[in-house]
């Protein structure tokens, strides 16, 4: 598993004779272990067009928790191509494997399902889910469902005029990097979804875990929710 690989370089780099930097991962790694995470499970509900980084980078910050799993669904349950020709093998959802964590990738307009049984799927899997986290226009997915009406959200500042207009019930918020409201969390267009995830991370895993994950992965994560150098 590549997550494991990763730890293993991690701890074969923190034993090698590099002075400050050996003592500093192996003490990060000390500390890693003392507390056990709860686990995290994780449904990646996929289509046609879905934008790779909506849900591959989410996928990224979920996959370095201590315990963690996942499943990427679909409504066909086959090979799902992303917009950027992204091939990825699916399970064929199915509401006795739903997971408690359920994302909702993003997509331009032009490849946003129309079949009323994807809506069908993403209402039963969003109402089984304890958390629904959304990245760009998967906010709008969700909102059609109707789960979102009276709720505060967001999407990519480039779709609000659209989402406003499809689902007016909703109470879209122009500027954020990501919106919290009870268990719906969603963010702005494409890399924000990075931020929500650590976001999530931080508030049901600890801000430490989140900042070690930001660390471990090299990004330079804005943790304000109301840092929006995007909004319109």
């Amino acid at each position: 598993m590549l997550l494991t690989t990763r730890r293993q370089v991690c701890s074969l780099a923190a034993a090698l004779p590099v002075s400050a930097f050996a003592s500093s991962v192996q003490a990060s790694e000390a500390n890693a272990g003392a507390e056990k995470s709860p686990k995290a499970e994780l449904s990646v509900l996929l289509y046609p067009g879905f934008e790779t980084i909506d849900a591959m980078g989410p996928v990224e910050m979920f996959g370095n928790l201590r315990d963690f799993s996942m499943r990427f669904a679909s409504l066909e349950g086959r090979v799902v191509k992303s917009a950027q020709g992204l091939p990825v093998m699916t399970e064929k959802f199915e509401m006795e494997n739903a997971s408690p964590l359920l994302l909702v990738p993003g997509a331009a307009p032009a490849f946003l399902p129309k079949d009323p049984r994807f809506f069908e799927m993403l209402k039963s899997a969003a109402q089984k889910a304890d958390y629904v986290l959304t990245v760009c226009t998967g906010s709008l997915l969700v909102a059609k469902t109707g789960l979102l009406n009276g709720k505060k959200a967001t999407s990519n500042k480039k779709a609000l005029p659209m989402v406003m207009k499809a689902v007016p019930q909703v109470d879209w918020q122009k500027k954020a990097r990501w919106v919290v409201d009870g268990r719906f969390y969603t963010s702005s267009g494409i890399s924000a979804g990075m931020d929500m995830a650590l976001g999530f991370i931080a508030d049901r895993f600890g801000e430490a875990e989140a900042r070690r994950i930001a660390g471990f992965t090299e990004y330079r994560r804005i943790a304000d929710p109301s840092d929006d150098p995007f909004a319109i």
